[in-house]
């Protein structure tokens, strides 16, 4: 599984972080950061997700309240 998260979509409420210890906080910008990512378009980061975090993964992404985190299966396939 693959996670994107959208940084200029994020709003800084950090709900994310409570769900999967992938996500910290940058209070200085007000936004999220997804560690080990890479950008992949310009302010969308991107990482793949270990089989043991897929489950956190999914939580964070459907705890953000506007929806800057998507998840992706091995296919390709938005799954959340």
């Amino acid at each position: 599984m693959r996670v994107e998260f959208d940084r200029d979509v994020c709003i800084g409420m950090f709900q994310c972080v409570a769900e999967w210890d992938a996500f910290e906080e940058d209070t200085d910008a007000g936004k999220a950061v997804l560690q080990d990512s890479e950008e992949v378009e310009d302010g969308v980061f991107a990482r793949e997700i270990p089989e043991d975090e897929e489950v956190d993964a999914k939580f964070a992404a459907r705890s953000c309240p506007v929806d800057a985190i998507e998840i992706y299966d091995d296919d390709g396939e938005q799954v959340v």
